[in-house]
């Protein structure tokens, strides 16, 4: 077998961050992820090799924590912070931490999986899960390719992602992330387009998500937190106040065990628009805010909108982007919201970005901090290069979310009514609890 997931820490960043935060709070807490695959036309279970991912999985299982890569925990700044992770985090790590055991069989043509255990030993699986059944997908694909075939392939998407990369090089005080472990063609082409952009667009590469390539290449390590974390304290409340109140609860509590840069609001987990509306005064301290499911444009003015509110000045916070973006949005929104604003522009003029290189065409004008993470399409962005030309590389909408908490059923109702997840009945009862202002309901590209 040739392993995908070969390190524990070739996972997104802020599971690890999300790991202490369970295991310092929530040692007992049981929870469930399930797989869902919103691109339902594609039958995975029909292109995966099941027995092939339950080995996969199972070799993931058996896995430990390598002594080099607590040590890399344990001695590197994250952030500008040294010891983010706690000594008896890093033991527990070492000694007692276990993934949970899993079920996995095939219904309809699609893939049914399912973690079931410990929060501390379910959490993790997301990722894990998620690369692994992307690369299973990917070696299928390959395998009927010839040589010259798959010679082709690479060379389209490498072109491709140069003239991605030709766009970006040279655009001043752009700030990019790689977002795309999840859903990532495979790791070495992962590898191979995390090294070209640190190569290619030097400083306005930022860094990756991915710890394991943090770890590897000495990159910068980045991310905050997910919606896992108020969907299990909105599961765990006893009424409707308390659920109302969660997302703020859960605020507290992790500021009490983070600060800086890594207090970064992700709001929309049941709607930004009423998450603002009832925020705290005390939120506004916080550092920035990440948009996953809502219009970027609209969602970024209707924060810089709310700081203004609450007396903070928008340019010293950080707004990061992170829904499906490709290089035609990012350009537009950092010309948008990052240090230069076209005279007399709306955001209907950058949605299809032109030429944004030149610099005789802005003003500087920072509104506020901007970043992009950028995901799928930097990491798995084939469509168009197969020369059988099927679209077989193409990427699927999957995901792998907390489905139950403690026996009580979790729900993410999002920005987007096509990304809403859980229990119908139970949705329900949370869109009368938060409402549905400013919630959209359009197509989910991945």
């Amino acid at each position: 077998m040739d392993p995908i997931t070969r390190s524990l820490l070739d996972t997104d960043f802020y599971k690890l961050l999300m790991l202490q935060f369970i295991w310092k709070n929530f040692p007992r807490t049981r929870a469930n992820f399930t797989l869902i695959n919103r691109t339902n036309s594609v039958r995975l279970g029909n292109m995966v090799n099941v027995a092939q991912l339950q080995e996969q999985l199972e070799a993931t299982r058996r896995l430990r924590f390598r002594k080099s890569e607590l040590v890399w925990l344990a001695g590197n700044t994250f952030y500008g912070r040294r010891g983010i992770f706690e000594p008896a985090f890093l033991d527990w790590l070492e000694h007692d931490f276990q993934l949970s055991e899993f079920d996995l069989s095939v219904r309809d043509g699609q893939l049914q999986l399912q973690f079931e255990g410990l929060w501390s030993g379910t959490s993790m699986w997301e990722i894990y899960a998620l690369s692994e059944i992307g690369e299973l997908k990917t070696r299928a694909a390959l395998k009927p390719l010839s040589e010259l075939e798959l010679d082709i392939l690479y060379a389209r998407a490498k072109t491709r992602l140069w003239e991605k990369m030709e766009r970006l090089r040279g655009v001043p005080c752009l700030n990019i992330t790689d977002f795309g472990t999840r859903r990532r063609h495979s790791f070495l082409w992962h590898e191979y387009v995390v090294n070209s952009m640190r190569d290619t667009i030097g400083d306005c590469f930022s860094g990756t998500s991915n710890a394991y390539l943090a770890y590897k290449h000495d990159l910068e390590a980045i991310g905050t937190n997910g919606h896992e974390l108020p969907m299990a304290m909105a599961a765990l409340a006893r009424d409707d106040e308390e659920l109302r109140g969660s997302q703020y609860a859960l605020l507290e509590l992790w500021q009490q065990s983070y600060q800086g840069e890594l207090l970064i609001l992700l709001p929309d987990t049941f709607g930004t628009t009423q998450f603002l509306r009832g925020a705290p005064d005390w939120v506004a301290n916080w550092t920035g805010q990440r948009i996953d499911s809502k219009d970027t444009y609209v969602a970024g003015d209707e924060y810089i909108a709310w700081l203004e509110r609450h007396g903070c000045d928008p340019r010293q916070k950080r707004l990061i982007a992170s829904d499906a973006l490709d290089v035609e949005q990012i350009l537009g929104l950092h010309a948008y919201f990052a240090g230069t604003l076209l005279n007399g522009a709306s955001p209907d003029d950058f949605r299809s970005a032109g030429d944004f290189h030149d610099p005789r065409r802005w003003i500087p004008e920072r509104r506020i901090r901007f970043s992009a993470g950028w995901g799928t399409l930097l990491t798995n962005d084939f469509r168009g290069c197969n020369p059988q030309g099927n679209d077989g590389f193409n990427p699927v909408g999957l995901v792998c979310k907390l489905s139950e908490v403690d026996g009580r059923p979790a729900v993410k109702l999002s920005d987007n009514y096509s990304k809403a997840l859980g229990d119908a009945k139970e949705a329900e009862r949370y869109r009368r609890v938060f409402g549905v202002a400013g919630v959209a309901d359009v197509p989910v590209l991945t």
